[in-house]
């Protein structure tokens, strides 16, 4: 049984619009490289450069990003239930805290990029479950992108896939245990929660 959850933010509980094919054409990337992964090998001082562009496209992200269909109420319900309720971003703190703070969103435990090595290495959920002193088993990892899915599955966590904007094709390669198309209506997903 569930007891937890954690969610990823952009994508799966706001829609900042990132453009992460911009980011990437300002900072002199190559296309689909993952932004963090790549910025850990360059130098500086571009590396300084090509950090400052990430944060600013965050911090503009921050001040647009709405709610995605139905969080709220969702939110509303895991409250409820008692469930505990985590966020794990790749995002740095300072625009997540933002986007929360704006968007009226309260959550137990937040862990940014600079708390954890990023998804899909599990150990920022490791570090969830230990400060919930819950096992993996019993949360579960909900996001909208492999590297959420993956960093579930590698930390022996329940995985959700919030498949809104995926192909269904893309999700099962990626071995998600559930999906979810909508959170506005819900009953399913909390029915799937309840299973052993």
């Amino acid at each position: 049984m569930i007891r937890g959850l954690i969610f990823d933010l952009d994508g799966t509980l706001v829609d900042s619009g990132l453009d992460f094919d911009q980011m990437r054409r300002e900072m002199g990337l190559p296309e689909k490289q993952p932004i963090l992964e790549a910025l850990a090998h360059l130098t500086e001082p571009r590396r300084s450069e090509c950090w400052a562009i990430l944060e600013r496209h965050e911090r503009e992200g921050a001040e647009r990003a709405t709610l995605m269909p139905g969080v709220a109420e969702l939110m509303d319900s895991l409250a409820e239930r008692d469930l505990r309720r985590a966020v794990f971003t790749r995002n740095g703190r300072e625009a997540t805290l933002l986007t929360l703070g704006r968007l009226g969103l309260s959550f137990d435990t937040i862990v940014a990029r600079e708390d954890a090595p990023a998804k899909p290495d599990p150990t920022g959920i490791w570090k969830i479950c230990e400060s919930w002193g819950l096992r993996p088993d019993e949360v579960a990892m909900v996001g909208d992108y492999r590297f959420d899915i993956e960093a579930g599955r590698n930390a022996g966590a329940r995985t959700v896939c919030y498949a809104a904007r995926r192909r269904l094709a893309e999700i099962e390669t990626w071995g998600a245990g559930f999906a979810v198309q909508c959170f506005s209506r819900p009953e399913e997903f909390l029915a799937w929660l309840d299973t052993p």
